[in-house]
């Protein structure tokens, strides 16, 4: 379907921070080194935080309502690209840093699909949405590479 409101794209990715969590604590779970599991569990927490931060956006009804109302017109393959589907499937468990690459490549795809919704954005309020939802984003690939880095050298 071509046409789609924003809600659906925020539900989305709240699911697919879900669907990550999910697959951080199954691996997690299974024989990792110490490190590498201390490291999936602080990505699924952080992951679990925010798929509650995109909920909360849906569940208000306040400032942001009159936003996810907003219908868009989109031809491509809307919500997901194609690489968002297959990172948890190719986790690579072997040390931190590459489970972190593959934590980074995510949010960075997310923060990318956030300032394309921008650059598309037929009002500004959609356009404030999506700026501040991809400066999240960065915030947070900052947030996650320095958290990591911290347990790497623990």
């Amino acid at each position: 379907m071509r046409f789609h409101q924003i809600k659906e794209l925020v539900a989305w990715a709240a699911d697919y921070h879900g669907g990550l969590a999910e697959q951080y604590t199954k691996l997690a779970a299974g024989g990792v080194d110490e490190r590498v599991r201390m490291a999936l569990e602080y990505l699924a927490e952080h992951e679990r935080k925010m798929q509650s931060d995109l909920t909360a956006y849906l569940g208000e009804n306040g400032g942001h309502r009159a936003v996810l109302e907003t219908w868009f017109d989109d031809p491509t393959d809307f919500p997901h690209p194609p690489v968002l589907e297959r990172l948890p499937g190719c986790i690579d468990c072997e040390s931190v840093q590459s489970v972190l690459a593959t934590a980074l490549t995510a949010h960075r795809t997310l923060q990318d699909l956030y300032a394309h919704r921008s650059d598309k954005a037929g009002a500004d309020s959609e356009r404030e949405f999506f700026d501040s939802l991809s400066a999240g984003h960065e915030a947070e690939v900052r947030r996650i590479a320095r958290d990591m880095q911290r347990l790497e050298d623990y």
